[in-house]
């Protein structure tokens, strides 16, 4: 793979991250579940002597280091939350919590900024400005950056800038991908419960067809981003789960359609809304049935500071970077980045080994790509003058 120039004291650390990363890895927990996790990792920075604060929205943990200068304060942070995920990867480390696994990488995430947390420590005399490590619960959903965001914890340690990373199998071991202001896209979720009349199959007359109505409104909202957006703006509206009937020949009464909507701009996410709301509404008239349409707001879009995003480019010039086209994925991280100036960055993990993607039972990855993680934010505080 290609390694970045990593220095003595972090490769020192491999062993040390490699142990931590499988020990949570064993006991992965859902979102705001994250009880073990944060005991581990709350014993983790006592041993340290770390200051550090807990129940933080539930079950995070934000540590700090009070700088010689205390200028400003930059943030880290690891989200901590698995998926609810049977593990199929055959290694000795797997998860014990059946149903539960760490398919995204948050184990890694965490161990990342654990392997900080040691190295500040050994390097506590070099430390300029205040540096916060957050340990964030729930990032797969609800989400749990909006909780520390509305709890006043920015203000809280005055946080003026703020960095995050994702191990992402889908750029190559070594390789780092970013790009200047959009990156991620926001995301909603709707649910269209369809209410008709049932019957036999034989008499349709007889009845209000849900699934007919179903089957119309699927097609019919693919045009709204065909014809209601301009072509120019990337969106997505998808319908991912459909459910209704109980028999082949009897007309269904109920049906109910699930989807998400993704964008770049709020106001981009806002008129499909209203555009989903004019057909729900004209469907009901049409068919003279009862359609409840509920809409659930999820996260906004990543955004990165263009300046801080030169910042982090100048401490990759060692590395290969890829910029990036914006992708339709989402991360709760955008909920910073609306209040502090933030960058959120992929380290890669892709190899002939390692290719299954985020999410998949088998998801795994090299675990010396954490080191790259690790120098990275050091390279980041050395870049802005927040470390020796």
């Amino acid at each position: 793979m290609i390694q970045l120039n990593l220095s003595s004291e972090v490769c020192k650390l491999q062993d040390e991250i490699i142990k931590i990363r499988r020990d949570l890895h064993q006991i992965p927990e859902l979102a705001f579940e994250e009880y073990k996790t944060s005991k581990y990792i709350s014993d983790y920075l006592k041993r340290l002597h770390i200051n550090y604060e807990g129940e933080v929205a539930g079950t995070g943990i934000i540590a700090n280091f009070k700088g010689t200068e205390g200028k400003r304060t930059i943030a880290f942070r690891a989200d901590m939350d698995a998926l609810t995920i049977e593990e199929e990867a055959e290694v000795e480390y797997r998860s014990i919590h059946s149903g539960k696994m760490h398919a995204c990488g948050h184990d890694g995430h965490v161990a990342i900024l654990l392997g900080l947390a040691k190295y500040l420590t050994i390097n506590n005399g070099k430390i300029k400005d205040n540096i916060v490590l957050i340990f964030q619960p729930a990032e797969e959903g609800p989400g749990g950056a909006l909780p520390i965001v509305s709890q006043g914890y920015i203000k809280k340690y005055s946080i003026d800038e703020i960095f995050g990373l994702h191990i992402f199998p889908s750029i190559m071991e070594g390789e780092i991908g970013v790009r200047k202001g959009p990156m991620m896209s926001q995301t909603g979720e709707f649910d269209i419960h369809i209410r008709g009349k049932g019957g036999h199959g034989a008499m349709p007359h007889e009845t209000i067809d849900s699934v007919v109505i179903a089957a119309e409104i699927i097609t019919g909202l693919q045009s709204i981003v065909s014809r209601s957006i301009n072509p120019i703006e990337p969106c997505v509206i998808t319908i991912g789960r459909v459910a209704a009937g109980e028999r082949r020949n009897i007309i269904a009464a109920e049906a109910r359609l699930e989807g998400t909507i993704r964008s770049f701009k709020q106001e981009v996410y806002d008129l499909i809304k209203q555009r989903i709301n004019d057909y729900v509404k004209g469907t009901k008239v049409i068919h003279n049935c009862e359609v409840i349409l509920e809409f659930r707001d999820m996260y906004p879009a990543v955004t990165n500071d263009n300046g801080l995003t030169d910042e982090l480019l100048k401490c990759l010039k060692d590395a290969k970077v890829h910029l990036i086209d914006p992708i339709m994925l989402a991360e709760d991280f955008s909920y910073y980045q609306k209040e502090i100036p933030g960058v959120f960055f992929f380290l890669g993990s892709r190899s002939e080994e390692y290719y299954y993607p985020l999410h998949s039972s088998r998801f795994n990855f090299n675990e010396a790509v954490l080191l790259n993680g690790l120098q990275i934010f050091i390279n980041i505080l050395r870049q802005r003058g927040a470390l020796e």
